[in-house]
Order: structure tokens, then C-alpha cells, then sequence
């Protein structure tokens, strides 16, 4: 009788695993979960959609915060080797442990005398103390909050990255002003390590490394007087870096562009060079005018700019242009005056979207028949530009303040395509500025109000 209870237990036991591995049975007691519907998803989609086009346009302060939160979180992961290299050798501590201040950013280059010092891509520029025999950030103790003093070195100094050295070394290629000259490092030349994780503040170069025997400098990072009594921490420093005078900077090409600079500030355009005045010749002096002859007429562009410039370059410069953060500006078309239809462009004359019936619709929503019947009413306001509205796109932030249209829809022209009654009307009064896409409802029943 044992016997077969036990026999029982075991099989029961066995369905009730099985249970619990098949993906296609729920829980017992537990209704099976639905599948959202179709037109949630989209919706869903349209809203995430529009919020990655609404974080582009605050891309470098979104990078900026991103980075400081990321490099504080990856500090405190380990273990992990820095920049990819193999551990120095290690200065014990009285404790036992080894204990290294280390750079966790690599610099922004090249620098200028007068500019900020910044991490790659405008980030911050984060250090941390690690504990070499584990290779994790010490978090905690005395030693996770010391306080920091930022030099300047020589360049090459250590330039084997597996030598340690002693403080004495480290001391004697720390560089100072030239004489009858400001302080070489200007700005928060001190930070304090947080549970083992430091930022530092803004720093600025007074003065080029062409005078001294390396021509390139290095910044470092040591324990200030006063902190870290009793215990050895081994000094950081980044890799060496040209400082350059100010005047150098007046060739630098711009990450990103702005629609306003000289077309020389992207790549591939030297400043008074062959492209340069071939491009200015041809009237194209901004980046602006670039982006918009590459919109609306890219191989005349290419023929200005001749048989020199290769389709790798080619490529080189019109990704770089496209980094540009594009202005508030709206053009519209109207091929009639009765402005029922109306194609919608950018700030470089790249389609946007239709208006028809005072309803908005972006271009990514409309079907492949629709694209075909817009694409003939952007070919004819490309012939007709002089017929172009131009609005600024800040009055979109009086947009709610619109009446809602009371007419009933208009008719499309008879060749247009024919869009869904379902579609939320907004109302487009004559003069009114279109709203963007990524504040207007696309489709699923979306409404402005609910976007905003």
C-alpha cells in the first residue's frame, strides 16, 4: 500500500512539473492571458515612435545625463579591466589591498586652449578607485570619499601602461605654467569620489604643449593633502593629448553641425579648399543649403562638387550633415487656392506630410498608392517654391488654442487617394501652422490632446 501511495506522489509530481514546463497550459485557477489587440499595439508603437523623434531633438543633453548614469552604474559592476588593458603592478596598501585611482572616460580631441575638456561625444569625464586585487570599485571606507586633486603631466610620462611607478615619479612630470604665464589648468581642479565613483568639473587649457619636451600633456589625478593618511593610492593619468592655440579652432569641423555654420565645417570640406569654393560658387554657403540641394537634388550636388570627391567621402559627408539638428521651420504647398491639399516639408524641404480635408497625415502613414499621388505634389511644389508658405514652427505651441473645424470634410481631389473617415480632424485654419508629426495624431484614433 506504501508502495503504491508513493507510486502515486510520484506521478502526480511528474504532471505537475510537466505542467509547469509547457508554455501552452496557465496556471491552474489562472485565466489564459490575451493578446493585446492589433490597434493597441499600433498605438502603442505611434507613441513610442513619437517620443524617440521628440528625445532626438534633445540628443545631446539626453547623451550628457545618459553617460554620467551608465559610467556610474558600470563603476560599480566589476570586476573589469580598464580600457581593455591588463592591471599595473601593485602598490600594497597597509590593509593589504591595492588600491588605484584610474580614468573611466576618454577625452574629447583635440583640445583647444580656452575650451572646455570634456569626455568623447561632450560626455563627463568619470574616475573611480578600484581595488586591483579584485578589479571592483571600493564603494565604501574612508577611501571611498577622498578628495582629488587634477594635475597636468608630462606626456610621456610612463608611456608602458603595465610599469607602475612611485609617488616620487609621478611628482617629478607634473607640469607647471610656463613662467610670467596664467595657471596652466584652469577651472574645478579638485573633485571628491563619492562611494568610489568621482566626475569632474569644468577644466580649461591656458596654454598649447608645444613647448615642452613631449609636446603633448596628460591629466592626472592624485590624492590631495590631508586625505588618504596611511595608505598608499596609486596616482591616475589618461592617455597623452595635444593641446592646440585657440586659433586652430577656427578650422574645427562641428559635432553636430548647426544649420547656420559654413559649409566647410563638415567632413571632407576643407576650409577655402576645391569643395569649398566649388560648393560657394554654386551658392551653397551653410550647411543648411547643403541639406537641402542633398533633398532635393542630390546628383546636381554631387556634379558641383566633381569627379574628386568619391563615393566613400560622399558618404562620409552627407552622414556628418544629417547629424544636424534641424530647426522649427514648416514650408507648405498648396497646388490649389482653395488650400483643401497641401504637402507639408521640413526645414531642408524634406516631406513631412500631407494636409487633406484639415486633417494631418505624416508621410510614414500613408499607403503605397497615397505615397504616389503625394510624391506628384512634391515634384510640383519643388517646380513652384516661390508659391511656398513658410511658418514657424513656435506658433505650434499655441496650437490648442485652434477651434476645432465644424464643416464637414472636404472632398479630395478626384485623383487623390481616398482616406479613412475614422481619421480625428484637426482643425487647419487658413495661415494655420500644421503641427509636426510628433505631435499629431497618425492614426488608431489618436488625438492631438492625447499626444500632448
Amino acid at each position: 500500500m506504501q508502495r503504491q501511495t508513493r507510486a502515486m506522489e510520484r506521478s502526480n509530481t511528474m504532471r505537475r512539473e510537466k505542467r509547469g514546463l509547457d508554455p501552452n497550459e496557465s496556471e491552474e485557477g489562472q485565466p489564459e492571458k490575451k493578446r493585446p489587440a492589433l490597434a493597441s499595439v499600433i498605438v502603442e508603437a505611434l507613441k513610442v515612435d513619437s517620443l524617440q523623434k521628440l528625445c532626438s531633438s534633445l540628443e545631446p543633453i539626453l547623451r550628457r545625463v545618459v553617460s554620467e548614469e551608465v559610467e556610474r552604474a558600470l563603476a560599480k559592476l566589476g570586476p573589469a579591466k580598464i580600457n581593455g588593458r591588463s592591471s599595473p603592478k601593485r602598490i600594497q596598501g597597509p590593509d593589504g589591498r591595492s588600491l588605484q585611482l584610474h580614468f573611466r572616460s576618454r577625452l574629447s580631441l583635440p583640445l583647444f586652449t580656452g575650451g572646455k575638456v570634456e569626455g568623447e561625444q561632450g560626455a563627463a569625464i568619470h574616475v573611480v578607485l578600484v581595488d586591483a586585487t579584485t578589479g571592483h570599485v571600493v564603494t565604501s571606507g574612508p577611501e571611498s570619499s577622498v578628495k582629488l586633486d587634477v594635475i597636468v603631466l608630462e606626456g610621456d610620462f610612463n608611456n608602458e601602461d603595465d610599469e607602475g611607478w612611485t609617488q616620487e615619479e609621478f611628482e617629478s612630470h607634473v607640469v607647471k605654467e610656463r613662467e610670467g604665464k596664467r595657471p596652466l589648468l584652469t577651472g574645478d581642479l579638485q573633485v571628491t569620489l563619492k562611494e568610489g565613483v568621482g566626475t569632474l568639473g569644468e577644466l580649461t587649457f591656458t596654454d598649447n604643449s608645444s613647448w615642452i619636451r613631449s609636446r603633448k600633456f596628460r591629466l592626472g589625478l592624485k590624492v590631495a593633502s590631508g586625505y588618504g593618511e596611511g595608505m598608499r593610492i596609486r596616482e591616475a593619468k589618461t592617455d597623452a593629448f595635444t593641446v592646440k592655440d585657440h586659433r586652430g579652432e577656427l578650422y574645427k569641423k562641428h559635432y553636430p553641425p548647426a544649420l547656420n555654420d559654413e559649409v566647410w565645417r563638415l567632413e571632407k570640406i576643407g576650409k577655402d579648399g576645391s569643395f569649398h569654393k566649388r560648393l560657394n560658387k554654386a551658392g551653397i554657403r551653410t550647411v543648411e543649403d547643403f541639406l537641402r540641394l542633398v533633398v532635393r537634388d542630390s546628383q546636381r550636388l554631387r556634379n558641383i562638387l566633381g569627379s574628386g570627391m568619391s563615393n566613400k567621402m560622399w558618404d562620409v559627408l552627407v552622414e556628418h550633415a544629417k547629424t544636424c539638428v534641424l530647426g522649427g521651420k514648416l514650408y507648405v504647398y498648396h497646388p490649389d487656392d482653395t488650400r483643401n491639399v497641401g504637402v507639408v516639408f521640413n526645414n531642408i524641404y524634406e516631406l513631412s506630410g500631407l494636409i487633406a480635408g484639415g486633417q494631418y497625415h505624416s508621410a510614414d502613414s500613408l499607403s503605397d498608392s497615397q505615397k504616389d499621388y503625394v510624391d506628384s505634389l512634391v515634384k510640383k511644389a519643388y517646380e513652384n517654391w516661390m508659391h511656398v508658405i513658410e511658418y514657424d514652427g513656435k506658433a505650434l505651441l499655441s496650437f490648442k488654442q485652434n477651434k476645432r473645424s465644424t464643416a464637414s470634410r472636404l472632398e479630395a481631389p478626384m485623383n487623390a487617394p481616398d482616406y479613412s473617415p475614422s481619421y480625428e480632424q484637426v482643425s487647419l485654419a487658413r495661415g494655420a501652422v500644421p503641427a509636426p508629426q510628433e505631435h499629431l495624431a497618425i492614426d488608431a484614433g489618436l488625438t492631438v490632446e492625447e499626444l500632448k
